[in-house]
């Protein structure tokens, strides 16, 4: 029997990797990297520095293929990411099937934590869900942005016994969550413009944990076209910026 490995990595930085994921690094004998392209190379730079810096009981190896890219556009968002996975899917299938032998262990190193706003594990329920294959999958969390942006800010991300919402930036443009804490992620639009004139903080992070990192915080009305113009130019510089910002309700105290 097969068996994968959803391995969350962390945020960027390579000592985001928890004991469990170094462990589980250490028991696989494939990994898979999803290529996007030259400008996010980076991003499989830093998975094979972390399988460098911490496998030390076993040889490997790496499998790439390129990752399919979602349509953009002005058409159903939705529809657009039903079909990117259904794409992903064809192409997990196909390197579960292809590049591993029965009896080996393959991973996905994920950025982040597998369970927030990352579709390998649906993608891999459908591949089971189809039948061609069989295999058994484990999942290993890891630090997410959400996280990390906080500890950065040295800031809670909930105030006492009140809830948080974390939603994403397509979410935020069409209205402010009710709750006095919101975090947002996926925002490409720069949704935070939209509350200017709401009494609000924000807490914004890119590239967080990397060399790249980027923080900024302040009244939102202060620092939102500071925001913008840093959040343009980082994605010019790099081909593609990859931000997360908690915003907070000014108004009343801690309960």
């Amino acid at each position: 029997m097969k068996k994968i490995l959803i391995i969350g990595i962390g945020a960027g930085n390579p000592e985001y990797m928890t004991i469990q994921a170094v462990k589980a690094l250490n028991t696989v004998d494939v990994f898979f990297l999803m290529d996007k392209g030259a400008s996010k190379g980076k991003l499989i730079d830093l998975r094979v520095e972390i399988c460098e810096r911490f496998i030390t009981e076993r040889e490997y190896r790496f499998v790439e293929a390129t990752s399919p890219e979602r349509e953009r556009g002005g058409g159903d968002y939705t529809a657009a990411v039903v079909d990117l996975n259904l794409a992903k899917q064809q192409t997990f299938e196909r390197l579960i099937g292809e590049d591993m032998a029965d009896g080996e262990c393959g991973a996905f190193l994920v950025w982040g934590d597998p369970a927030l706003y990352d579709s390998t594990i649906r993608i891999l329920q459908a591949v089971l869900a189809e039948g061609r294959l069989q295999f058994e999958f484990d999942v290993i969390p890891g630090i997410s942005s959400v996280q990390a942006l906080a500890a950065r800010h040295k800031v809670p991300l909930n105030r006492i016994g009140r809830p948080i919402e974390i939603t994403t930036g397509r979410r935020l443009a069409e209205r402010l969550p009710d709750t006095d804490s919101v975090v947002v992620m996926l925002d490409a639009e720069d949704s935070y413009q939209h509350h200017v004139d709401q009494d609000l903080d924000i807490y914004w992070g890119a590239y967080i944990g990397t060399p790249d990192e980027l923080l900024i915080a302040g009244k939102l009305k202060d620092v939102a076209d500071q925001i913008e113009r840093v959040r343009k130019q980082a994605r010019a510089d790099n081909g593609w910026i990859m931000d997360t910002y908690l915003m907070r309700r000014r108004e009343g105290e801690d309960s």
